[in-house]
């Protein structure tokens, strides 16, 4: 997870946040909420096919009903018309009603149709009365319709608004052809049907497909809903369970019901918990024995150590006395055995913190006060070294309750190393504080630290380079007994490398005991790092 990403969501809105984390926190939430949605796409792109093949049904056959009876009214007004003898312009007025009240009686009661009989602009019969059934407006004509009409010499129709003279519309369908009238020129006949009655139909279908998908989709989810709670009900009993697992209570077990899977699923859950209860209680009693050998090892060298150690020290009083072997092998036996000594405390402080004995005295100290008086007990081997250490502190003291010589142990050794490690490079170490925490940091200009081995070096007896010699002794177990103690006190124990750039250690602890640490005063990564690729892209 990427910085950039925690602060999106830092500074996400409280509703966001809550609806984020809901749905990723519910299995249940995320099943049911994607089944409506693809049921909700699936019931509107069913819905809006079927609307559409209904709608295309009713106007083709609305259509096709109209062209038909249109092409019946047209021959019957052309055959009357055929069938009058127009010798006189008064006469042509009596033939348009004539053939106007025919197609008009046609159309029944309630009317289907309304009948328009207009005058062709472009044949000189505007002269001659137009007839027109109903309350209609010509308007309700299309222009292109008309010019199809005067074009083609031949039927044709097409969808309209129908216009009243109250002033009112709807939505219509007209069909029109032309009509000669023999003396008199042509005729434009229309019949101009209402499709009220479909738009009806297809609301009340859009309507009612509506209100079923609505319910299907809220049927459907109650049903998901339900089944998910049923089906997901073992698997929280299953997390509920592992919880209280983890929280030592290793007695808890599901019940098995039934043969099914989820029987299958508890049946397994159960066996793993006893056998992780059974490796447990074996570690448990593997550590109690571990513990019992270290005490008693540590009680048994005791005693003969403190032998080994008077007899060392009465031989290198004498070395003088000896001859040059033998006074050589009294100062190597004396170094080893003071290693030996320091291994063996180390040994027995790892001890105390694995067995749960390490005790915190805490008290008011000021930080700046023990890192000086490490850096001043260094101060002959960072001469004989050839590395400067300086020390950046504030002005103010940096008081926090702490194990003053834990915590001066921690230092000392961040310390020696950076001055075993450093090259002979000046060592910068760097004090800070605020409201909550203290902090220190050891920077070297030395070998440095390569890719991953940040978090290794605090492991037991890890070495970076194997074949490189410890010049100035030590265990190993330095910097592991330091992060111990670091975290004995509630703190951070942290390190930054990089290859010939050298190390950073950051030592940081609460003001109070018991506070928890949400930042440092100090930084850990240095200005004069080298960027990384990663760091780049991103």
């Amino acid at each position: 997870m990427t910085k950039a990403t925690v602060r999106g969501r830092r500074w996400m809105p409280r509703p966001l946040r809550v609806l984020r984390n809901r749905w990723f926190g519910s299995l249940q939430l995320r099943v049911v909420a994607s089944t409506v949605m693809v049921s909700l796409i699936v019931v509107i792109l069913t819905g809006t096919l079927l609307i559409s093949r209904i709608r295309t049904g009713l106007l083709e056959t609305k259509v096709k009903n109209s062209v038909a009876e249109a092409t019946s009214g047209v021959r019957s007004a052309q055959q009357l018309a055929d069938s009058s003898d127009l010798t006189q312009q008064e006469g042509a007025g009596q033939l348009i009603d004539q053939i106007s009240t025919e197609l008009s009686n046609r159309a029944g009661s309630p009317p289907l149709y309304d009948v328009l009989l207009l005058a062709n602009p472009g044949s000189g019969t505007t002269t001659v009365p137009e007839r027109r059934s109903g309350a209609i407006e010509e308007s309700s004509i299309p222009e292109q319709l008309r010019t199809a009409v005067a074009q083609q010499k031949a039927l044709a129709y097409s969808y309209t608004k129908i216009r009243y003279a109250d002033g009112s519309s709807g939505p219509g369908l007209a069909v029109g052809a032309p009509l000669v009238i023999p003396n008199l020129g042509t005729y434009e006949l229309f019949y101009v049907y209402s499709t009220e009655s479909e738009q009806r139909t297809l609301d009340l279908v859009q309507s009612s497909s509506a209100f079923a998908g609505i319910i299907l989709v809220i049927l459907l989810a109650f049903i998901i809903g339900f089944f998910t709670r049923l089906i997901l009900k073992p698997v929280r009993i299953a997390a509920d369970v592992a919880e209280r697992l983890a929280a030592g209570r290793l007695e808890e077990r599901m019940r098995v019901r039934g043969e099914d899977e989820l029987a299958r699923l508890a049946t397994a859950f159960n066996s793993m918990a006893g056998n992780i209860k059974q490796q447990i209680r074996q570690l448990e009693a593997l550590s109690r024995i571990q513990r019992r050998f270290v005490a008693d090892v540590s009680h048994e060298l005791r005693t003969p150590l403190t032998t080994i150690r008077m007899a060392s020290d009465l031989i290198y009083e004498n070395k003088d006395e000896l001859d040059p072997a033998t006074s050589r092998s009294a100062e190597l036996l004396t170094e080893q055995l003071d290693r030996f000594e320091e291994l063996f405390t180390e040994l027995l402080e790892i001890s105390r913190f694995d067995s749960g004995q390490a005790i915190l005295d805490a008290e008011g100290v000021d930080l700046r006060m023990l890192t000086e008086r490490v850096i001043n007990a260094a101060a002959p081997l960072a001469r004989a070294k050839g590395s400067v250490v300086s020390i950046d502190e504030p002005d103010e003291p940096c008081l926090a309750d702490m194990d003053a010589v834990r915590i001066e142990r921690v230092i000392r050794n961040l310390v020696v190393n950076a001055i075993e490690h450093g090259d002979g490079k000046p060592i910068v170490v760097t004090i800070g504080a605020d409201d909550q925490a203290v902090a220190v940091s050891v920077r070297d200009h030395g070998v440095g630290l390569r890719p991953g081995e940040s978090s290794l070096v605090f492991n037991r007896f890890w070495r970076s380079d194997p074949s490189r010699a410890r010049t100035i002794g030590g265990s190993g177990l330095g910097l592991s007994i330091a992060l111990e103690d670091a975290r004995l006190h509630g703190g951070w124990l942290e390190a930054w490398g990089q290859p010939a750039r050298g190390a950073v250690f950051r030592l940081t602890l609460p003001r109070k005991v018991g506070t928890v640490l949400h930042g440092s005063p100090v930084e850990l990564e240095p200005a004069d790092r080298a960027v990384t690729s990663e760091e780049e892209s991103s």
